[in-house]
């Protein structure tokens, strides 16, 4: 019965964020260890690692009791988010220790992403410093909107109510900036466990509760408000006549019989069955995991969502949103990353970076880039429409992360406000002929023939020599050349690495194209990154872009030099130059690997021109020409 009375009490998750050495473990280890949560053996441990100066006169270091990674201890600090479950007769917890470090923004950034309530500590002494105004403004960001500002220590200035009201209306002034109203200021000490669980005696002045009491009464906003929202996470296939989908209602409430609206394809359905481990339910409503079972056969898949059909969620591949940088590398606008929203992965990339928020000042900063723990605001562009919710209607369809393809880490997390306002007046019009009939009508298969290597590798050499085979062949081609490009197309950009991903962007987009139109397009660019490289790829159809590494050692490219750019940028005259002081990424599984140190053009272009009729990408030919 007791494990039942327990599932019964409401649920909060919280954070603890403040400025480093201001407190977090010794209040949330105080919390564990005066609830009840911590085990004798755990505490006999603490109590025999605590150190008299840790603990200043008292039997435990409460520190100690969350600081569990070794590299904290051995610091004095956290780095790491430790979450902590713990409860009261009137409420569950599970509580958030993030870290207080500049540079570990992005943990708690990772922390504050599932909770309702926030404490930020400040040192009294110290008052407000830069990295408690931009936990406040982080806090602001992720929609959390009940917020205690714990200010910590006050037994160091002898329990003075002056020096509280000195911080507190200090942080209340900035929390008014970030539209953090009201917030519950609460004079503490963690050390000595004053307002913690009961009020303070030494501190008269104050009327307020003590921060756990604060914390039982926290009304936890819901978003069972709204048309229902339900993010497929899979397909349930329990049994041979048995499909349904699973997945959590993120938002209002789902009932047998509803109406739904399959997105982002549009079909229209009825729900069946709401079915669950103990049986079938009438109804389900927002944070309830449940599989859904249609009242007819769908095509729906990971990542789509079921909407109500008379309210569904809006569609875009174009946004205004919020990021939060997480990666060591800066963001390149541009490029393309994986992004995952909801149940749903697809590629996205920062078109536009409007400006970068000075988390201090809450100025509007000009950036071309953001840099590791940097917030702006964007454009983000998706590789295709996805269903959505603004950020504060709805976190499961409204926030997001970024991923970097090739090392698979989190760089970003994000929060989608509203749909670019040209997106949602953009629509696609189809058209009769389309990209079948065009390549019907030139008897040949649409190609993207992409050459990558070093300046001098011979890229253009094959290129040429190639669209001279395959127009003796009969072929439709067209061949786009990276200095050519530049003459008109690309004119505008540079060679930095945020110009470079742009210029194959556009590159790229170009030549699907002409490939749409039924060409066969060869690309000849040294495209240094793997991940653009990547991104021309999966615009085009399966099967349709290939990879040519162009391949020569540095000293041989070097020594071809035929258009002088080396000398230059031996001299200092060429900065970014691939090769030498920016650098290349070559292909990891290109479809063909031509060393031109070690084979004639000819043999070259004889081993393209042989891949691809080996793969049907040429025609056959007849004594009248291509059939």
């Amino acid at each position: 019965m007791a494990g039942e009375d327990s599932e019964r009490r409401p649920l909060l998750r919280f954070i603890t964020c403040g400025s480093v050495d201001d407190g977090k473990s010794t209040l949330i280890g105080r919390l564990l260890h005066e609830a009840g949560q911590v085990p004798e053996d755990v505490v006999d441990g603490v109590r025999r690692a605590t150190r008299p100066e840790a603990a200043q006169g008292e039997a435990l270091d409460y520190a100690l009791f969350t600081d569990g990674l070794a590299a904290e201890r051995e610091q004095g600090i956290t780095i790491d988010v430790a979450y902590r479950p713990f409860e009261t007769s009137a409420r569950r917890f599970i509580v958030a220790d993030t870290p207080g470090h500049e540079q570990y923004t992005r943990n708690m950034v990772t922390g504050a992403s599932t909770a309702a309530a926030a404490v930020i500590l400040v040192d009294v002494r110290q008052g407000v410093l830069a990295q408690t105004r931009r936990h406040a403004c982080i806090v602001a960001l992720l929609g959390i909107r009940s917020v205690a500002l714990a200010v910590n220590k006050m037994d160091l200035v002898a329990y003075d109510e002056a020096a509280f009201r000195q911080v507190s209306e200090a942080f209340a002034m900035h929390a008014a900036a970030l539209g953090l109203q009201p917030v519950m200021a609460i004079p503490l000490s963690a050390l000595r466990g004053d307002n913690v669980l009961a009020p303070s005696d030494r501190m008269p002045w104050y009327a307020g509760p003590p921060l756990l009491r604060w914390l039982e009464a926290v009304e936890v906003a819901t978003e069972a408000e709204g048309p229902w929202r339900f993010p497929v996470q899979w397909v349930n296939r329990a049994g041979p006549d048995f499909r349904g989908y699973a997945g959590t209602v993120a938002r209002g409430l789902v009932r047998v019989g509803d109406r739904l609206r399959v997105q982002p394809s549009g079909v229209h359905t009825t729900v069946a069955r709401i079915v669950t481990a103990g049986g079938d339910l009438a109804q389900a409503a927002a944070g309830q995991a449940v599989t859904l079972v249609l009242s007819e056969p769908c095509d729906v898949a990971r990542g789509d969502v079921l909407a109500e059909a008379a309210e569904p969620a809006e569609q875009a591949d174009q946004f205004e949103a919020t990021l939060v940088w997480m990666g060591e590398a800066p963001l390149v606008p541009g490029r393309r990353y994986l992004m995952r929203q909801g149940t749903a992965t697809l590629q996205a990339s920062v078109g536009a970076l409007h400006h970068r928020l000075d988390v201090g000042t809450l100025q509007q900063l000009a950036a071309s880039t953001l840099q590791l723990n940097e917030v702006g605001r964007c454009r983000l562009d998706t590789s295709s429409p996805i269903a959505f919710e603004p950020y504060e209607q709805c976190r499961a369809l409204g926030g997001f992360i970024l991923i970097d393809a090739a090392t698979k880490d989190t760089v970003a997390a994000g929060m989608l406000h509203r749909a670019a306002r040209h997106a949602r007046d953009i629509h696609w019009q189809a058209m009769q002929v389309d990209k079948a009939a065009r390549a019907a009508q030139k008897r040949q298969t649409p190609t993207v023939v992409w050459f990558t290597g070093l300046s001098g590798a011979g890229k253009s050499t094959l290129a040429n020599l190639l669209e001279q085979r395959l127009h003796a062949l009969g072929c439709h081609t067209y061949l786009l050349d990276g200095d050519n490009v530049r003459h008109g197309l690309c004119r505008d950009l540079g060679f930095g690495d945020a110009d470079r991903v742009e210029n194959i962007r556009r590159v790229a987009e170009v030549a699907k194209l002409m490939a749409d139109a039924g060409l066969i397009v060869l690309a000849a660019f040294i495209s240094p990154f793997r991940a653009e490289r990547d991104m021309a790829r999966a615009l085009l159809a399966a099967g349709e872009f290939v990879e040519v590494h162009v391949d020569a050692p540095l000293e041989v490219a070097e020594g071809r030099d035929v258009k002088g750019l080396y000398k230059k940028a031996r001299r200092g005259e060429l900065k970014n130059f691939t090769g030498l002081d920016a650098p290349y990424e070559p292909p990891l599984a290109p479809e063909l690997h031509l060393r031109t140190d070690q084979c004639t053009p000819d043999e070259a272009v004889a081993r393209i021109v042989g891949w691809l009729q080996a793969q049907g990408r040429l025609v056959a030919l007849t004594s009248s020409g291509p059939t």
